[in-house]
C-alpha cells in the first residue's frame, strides 16, 4: 500500500502550461461553470402574495413562500375563509412538485464539479501518463461526451420546470384558483410577483456548460489513438509513393 502511494507521488509532475492549451482551458471554464449552474439554484428560497378583501373587512395581504427543490405542496399559506358568520383562516397549497427535474440539473452540476477536479489534477501532474495510456484520452472523451448530453437534458427539464414554476406562483393564478376569490363580494388583487432572476440565472449557465462540454469533445478526441491514426493514414496519402523517373526514348 505505501509502495503504491509513492508510486503516486513520485509520478506527480505538476505542469501549468497545460492551462494555456484549449484542453486545460476549457475544463477550468467548465469547473467554474458548474459551480454556477447549480449554486445559483441550491438555496433559493421566493415568495409570492395576493391581496384579499373580504365584504365588510380590511384589505389583507397574503404571502406564499416556497424553497428549493419546489416541492409546493409542502409550503401552506393560510387564506381567510371570509366566512360572515365567522372569521377563520384555511390551508392553502401551492400546486405542482418540480423537484425532480432541479434536483437531476443541481446533480449533474455537482457530479460535473466533482470530475473536473479529478480530470485537471490529471492534466496538471499526470500527464505525460495521460498520453502515455491510449485508453485514458478515450475514457475521458466518453465522460464527456456523457455530461455534454446530461447538460442538454438536465437544462431542457429545469427551464420547462422553471417556467412551470413561475406559472404556479404567479399572483393572477392564485386569484383565480383560490376558493376565497371565488366568493363573491370578496376582492382579490395580484400582489408581488416572486423574484426568479437567479434561476433564470442558472437555466442560462445550463446551457453554457452544454457548449463548453460539447466543444471539449474535440480537444479531447484529438488525445485519443482515432485521431492519430486518421492523421497517419492521410499523411501517408499525401506523400504516396514516388512515382518512377521517365525515360527518355532514343
Amino acid at each position: 500500500m505505501e509502495g503504491r502511494v509513492q508510486k503516486v507521488v513520485s509520478d506527480f509532475k505538476p505542469d501549468l502550461g497545460l492551462l494555456k492549451e484549449p484542453l486545460g482551458f476549457l475544463r477550468v471554464l467548465e469547473w467554474v461553470f458548474s459551480v454556477f449552474a447549480f449554486a445559483t439554484v441550491g438555496g433559493y428560497s421566493g415568495s409570492t402574495s395576493i391581496n384579499i378583501q373580504c365584504a365588510d373587512s380590511q384589505l389583507q395581504e397574503i404571502t406564499a413562500h416556497f424553497y428549493y427543490p419546489f416541492r409546493l405542496p409542502s409550503y401552506p399559506f393560510h387564506v381567510p375563509t371570509c366566512n360572515g358568520s365567522s372569521s377563520g383562516f384555511v390551508n392553502t397549497f401551492l400546486v405542482g412538485d418540480f423537484s425532480p427535474s432541479v434536483e437531476f440539473f443541481v446533480c449533474v452540476g455537482v457530479l460535473a464539479f466533482l470530475y473536473c477536479i479529478v480530470t485537471l489534477v490529471v492534466y496538471l501532474g499526470y500527464r505525460h501518463i495521460y498520453r502515455g495510456n491510449s485508453r485514458a484520452p478515450i475514457l475521458d472523451l466518453l465522460v464527456t461526451g456523457t455530461f455534454a448530453f446530461m447538460w442538454l437534458v438536465s437544462s431542457s427539464a429545469w427551464a420547462k420546470a422553471l417556467s412551470d414554476i413561475k406559472m404556479s406562483t404567479s399572483p393572477s393564478f392564485l386569484v383565480r384558483v383560490i376558493s376565497t376569490c371565488k366568493i363573491l363580494g370578496n376582492g382579490c388583487t395580484p400582489g408581488a410577483l416572486p423574484s426568479t432572476s437567479r434561476l433564470n440565472v442558472s437555466v442560462i449557465f445550463g446551457f453554457l456548460n452544454l457548449i463548453l462540454w460539447g466543444s471539449n469533445c474535440w480537444f479531447i478526441y484529438k488525445d485519443t489513438p482515432f485521431h492519430k491514426a486518421a492523421n497517419t493514414q492521410a499523411e501517408d496519402e499525401e506523400g504516396g509513393p514516388s512515382a518512377p523517373p521517365p525515360t527518355s526514348r532514343k
